[in-house]
Formats: structure tokens, C-alpha cells, sequence
């Protein structure tokens, strides 16, 4: 420990970047699930998502990311089993960050849409359960992680399937189908404003200071919903129909509006996400900060300096703007086909799961809430909608996440306690 407090600002600068690492992971793959059901409507361009994103991931990153985190995210490993041994911890931390990131990085090359907590969870449990002893993980809280696998995806699938058939129902079955959505569409834009104004005063707003309850967030959300309606109907009246597109297309002229709808949910998933899951990158950069500052000593919880949030911010968009298309182009289009109307009722779907789970202190991945999202608008028109290979290996990859970053954190545990002494 010694030699680790001389040589701080060297021990801080390995920590950066192997938070950038991982914060660049979380930026190419789970910012690129949120904007995948966009620019595989057609809703946005490639270019356009990462613009969007680059802007409100960087703001919700920097802005709202936190200014105090827990030592060991999601509470799976008891900070006080370090208290004698205080270099472990750091050790851990960043063998967790660096195989986190790596696995993100592999999976986001394959274009394998996976769980960024998880990642980050499998590594901490890895290097917890073997560099310091099996006791000293909680799990059950693992259990309860797991066992999101199946509720994020299933409870995000079910609203989606019903969204999406409410579309139908309400809007494409019509004689006029776009004087129907212009009647119509708005009630969504209240639901998508009410929804994402929850999702960010829930989950984005919740570390820099604000005491929101979850009631009041709510009642907060209606405002939201309401100015967003009013915006959004402003922007319909002066949509007007194609009609040679029609022709080729009936619902051309539909979809353009529903793709208005798109871009709001957007923006503000990008904002929500960047607030809430930088948090995997920075928050063991924080602890590694923590004991490094404090001369050894662990704490429960870790100031989270700005230039932190920095990195993990600059490091999101950097991961997506360079490596970000591949998963989109997974989640946009290599699970079924998606036209605006079916992505909103997806985007609107898993942010709809993320407010209830934040309510009842479910357990859930944004990744896999999103996927079982799209799944179950496939599943609308039919299990022949879906590629069921392409589902088959997302599957697939989030069973593997967990004991990927826990052996890849195991390794590199070892490798820094040979480097830098035990």
C-alpha cells in the first residue's frame, strides 16, 4: 500500500484510463441499444443518433451523473472486507473496470447487445469472490441480478405488445389513417413526455441534490407530458400527407409522424442513460479515488469528483461515435423489421419498464429491458417476424456476460497484485 500512496498520481492515471476503457465500452454498446430502435425506424440517421447522444449522454453523464456513489456498486461486496487490506480493493477495482471493458468492447465489435451492469457486476463478483473469499459477496443480491435476465425483458415485451396493438387498433386499421394519427398521436406524445420526464427525475436526477420522491416525480412527469404534447401536436400540423408515397407505402405518411414522436424519446433516453448507467464506469474509478485520497482508508460511500464524471462522459461518446452502429445495427434491424410506429411503442415500452422497476426497487438492465421491448413488438405480428438466430446469440451473450467479467477479472486481479506487490 505503501508504494501505491507514493506513486499516486501514476496509480490515478492507470485508473482513468481503464475507466475511459470501460465508460468507451458503455458508450458502444448499451447508448447504442437506446438509439437503435430510432435509427432502425428510419426515425434518425446514424449521424443524427450519435449527434443526439453526444449532446444529452455528455449532459446527463456530466450534469447528472452523481456526486456520490457507492464504493462497491450495487452493494454485492461488503466494503468493509478491505478495511486491512485497502490496496485489494484497488486492485479489484481495476481488474473489474479493465475486463468490463474488454468484454464490452468484444461484444460490441460482434455487435452483441449486453448488459453494462452485468459486465461491471460479474467483474466485481469475480475478483471479490476469489482474491478475497467466497463470503464476502452477497448472493443474494446476485440472484436477484440474475433473475433480471428474465423479468426486464418479459415485463418490457408485454407493454411493448400492447402498445404497438393499441397502434394498430387506434391508428393503421382506420379508413384515413393519417387524419387518425393526427387525432391520436398526441395522447402518445403525452404518454412518451409523462414517461421520459419520470425516467429522468427517477433515475437521472437523483444524485445532484434534488429530494424528488417517486409521487412527486410523477406528478412532475404530467407537466412534462403535457408540454410535450402541446410541442409535439405544434410540430404535426405541419406535417402534410404524401400522397405518391402513400401509394407505394400506405402508412408513409403515418410513420413520419410517428417518427416525430422518436425524436423526443431520443433525446431523452440519451440524457436518462447517460445519468444513470455512467455510474458502472465511474463508480469504481470513485472507490479507486477514495482510497488512494484518504491515504487507505474504504468508505461506504466515494466523493465523485468532476474530473471523473469527465471521463466517464467523454468516454461514452467517444465509444459510440466510434464503435456504436454495430449494435445498433443489431437492435434497429437484425431482430425484426421496425417502422417508426414500432419503435416508439418500444422505446416507449422499456422506458415505461425502467419508471415501474425504479417504483418497486426491481432489479433491471436497460439492454435487456430494450431487447425484450423490440421482442415483443416482433411478436405482435407474429413469432415469423423474428430472427430467431439473431435472438439466439443475444441470448446467448448475456448468459456469458457474468462468468466473462468475472474471469477476466480474476486474471487481471492477479496480474496487478504480481506488478504492484501483494
Amino acid at each position: 500500500m505503501e508504494w501505491m500512496l507514493e506513486h499516486s498520481m501514476l496509480m490515478l492515471i492507470i485508473a482513468g484510463a481503464v475507466g475511459f476503457l470501460m465508460a468507451w465500452g458503455v458508450g458502444a454498446n448499451d447508448v447504442a441499444n437506446a438509439m437503435g430502435t430510432s435509427v432502425g425506424a428510419g426515425a434518425l440517421t446514424v449521424g443524427q443518433a450519435v449527434m443526439i447522444a453526444i449532446v444529452f449522454e455528455f449532459a446527463g453523464a456530466y450534469l447528472a451523473g452523481g456526486e456520490v456513489t457507492a464504493t462497491v456498486r450495487k452493494g454485492i461486496v461488503d466494503a468493509s472486507v478491505f478495511s486491512e487490506t485497502p490496496h485489494y480493493l484497488v486492485y479489484g477495482m481495476l481488474s473489474a473496470l479493465l475486463a468490463a471493458g474488454i468484454w464490452l468492447v468484444v461484444a460490441s465489435w460482434f455487435g452483441w447487445p449486453v448488459s453494462t451492469t452485468h459486465s461491471i457486476v460479474g467483474a466485481i463478483v469475480g475478483f471479490a469472490a476469489v482474491g478475497v473469499g467466497m463470503d464476502s459477496v452477497h448472493w443474494d443480491k446476485v440472484g436477484t441480478i440474475v433473475a433480471s435476465w428474465v423479468t426486464s425483458p418479459l415485463l418490457a415485451g408485454f407493454i411493448s405488445f400492447f402498445l404497438i396493438k393499441s397502434v394498430q387498433r387506434l391508428v393503421l386499421n382506420h379508413d384515413d389513417p393519417f387524419q387518425r394519427a393526427k387525432k391520436v398521436v398526441p395522447f402518445y406524445m403525452f404518454m412518451v413526455g409523462y414517461v421520459m420526464t419520470a425516467v429522468t427525475l427517477v433515475k437521472g436526477l437523483k444524485h445532484i441534490g434534488l429530494d424528488i420522491t417517486f409521487a412527486a416525480s410523477l406528478g412532475w412527469a404530467v407537466v412534462g407530458g403535457v408540454l410535450v404534447a402541446v410541442i409535439g401536436a405544434s410540430i404535426l400540423s405541419r406535417i402534410q400527407p404524401d400522397l405518391e408515397a402513400d401509394k407505394d407505402f400506405r402508412f408513409h405518411s403515418v410513420e413520419r409522424i410517428f417518427a416525430v414522436l422518436m425524436i423526443f424519446t431520443a433525446c431523452a433516453m440519451a440524457f436518462a442513460h447517460g445519468s444513470n448507467d455512467v455510474a458502472n464506469a465511474v463508480g469504481p474509478l470513485a472507490a479507486i479515488n477514495s482510497v488512494i485520497a484518504s491515504g487507505g482508508q474504504v468508505g461506504e460511500e466515494a466523493a465523485m469528483p468532476s474530473w471523473i464524471l469527465l471521463v466517464g462522459a467523454m468516454g461514452i461518446v467517444f465509444g459510440l461515435a466510434i464503435l456504436g452502429a454495430r449494435v445498433m445495427a443489431t437492435v434497429g434491424t437484425k431482430i425484426t423489421a421496425l417502422t417508426p410506429s414500432r419503435g416508439f411503442a418500444a422505446e416507449l415500452g422499456a422506458a415505461t419498464t425502467v419508471v415501474l422497476a425504479s417504483g418497486t426497487g426491481l432489479p433491471i438492465s436497460t439492454t435487456h429491458t430494450l431487447v425484450g421491448a423490440v421482442l415483443g413488438v416482433g411478436m405482435a405480428r407474429g413469432i415469423g417476424s423474428l430472427n430467431l438466430r439473431t435472438v439466439g446469440t443475444i441470448f446467448t451473450s448475456w448468459v456469458v456476460t457474468l462468468p466473462a467479467g468475472a474471469l477476466l477479472s480474476i486474471l487481471f486481479f492477479f496480474f496487478f497484485k504480481g506488478l504492484f506487490g501483494a
